[in-house]
């Protein structure tokens, strides 16, 4: 019972804190505001299950849709990853604009179990990302979301992780454009997107 609480506490924890990353990134009404928020450009340098470093470089010119999680999530990441798969789908010939790509938080149990076959299960257009434990924090920093280990005896290896649960939107210049929350349908994603075409 205690443990359950405990989750609880953290999972409000990580959405109270999305909310207020969001709110806070929001535009105001003044020029300076607007100014300050085009300019936040998130980044990463992680290698892919072949070891190759990719960068967020790389997809200039693609939106990209960015998840940070780990496979062994049991219900926001499978959730989150089902949606950009049924985006990437709907999509249609226009799915060639968009990189959809998931970024583990548990990079090395990740590794071992297989990074490319779990995204691969959801849309073999999702490129799973894991890199060393200071490539994910700079990662994380960068897109100004939290994570971290939870000792939890009844998970996988005696231990779960938390992490930030949005759903990150990053324009072909580099620009992150927004966040969807956990639990966006998937129409909406795609609508929003369309739009930006």
């Amino acid at each position: 019972m205690r443990l359950r609480t405990l989750q609880i506490i953290l999972w409000t924890a990580a959405i109270l804190g999305t909310a207020i990353f969001a709110w806070a990134r929001w535009p105001a009404g003044n020029p300076a505001a607007t100014e300050t928020f085009s300019v936040f450009e998130p980044s990463f340098a992680l290698a892919d299950s072949d070891g190759k470093i990719r960068t967020n470089a790389e997809f200039r010119g693609k939106f990209l849709l960015v998840f940070f999680g780990f496979t062994n999530c049991p219900d926001v990441c499978p959730t989150t990853l089902a949606e950009v798969a049924q985006v990437m789908d709907n999509l249609g010939p226009e799915a060639d604009k968009v990189q959809p790509i998931f970024i583990s938080v548990d990079p090395e149990r990740d590794r071992r179990l297989g990074l490319r076959a779990y995204t691969e299960a959801f849309h073999a257009s999702i490129l799973g990302l894991a890199g060393t434990e200071a490539e994910t924090r700079a990662a994380a920093q960068s897109f100004k979301i939290f994570y971290g280990r939870q000792n939890d005896a009844k998970s996988p290896d005696g231990y779960t992780m938390s992490h930030s649960s949005g759903l990150f939107l990053v324009g072909p210049d580099g620009a992150w454009l927004r966040q969807f929350g956990f639990g966006t349908p998937a129409a909406d994603i795609l609508s929003d997107l369309q739009s930006r075409f």
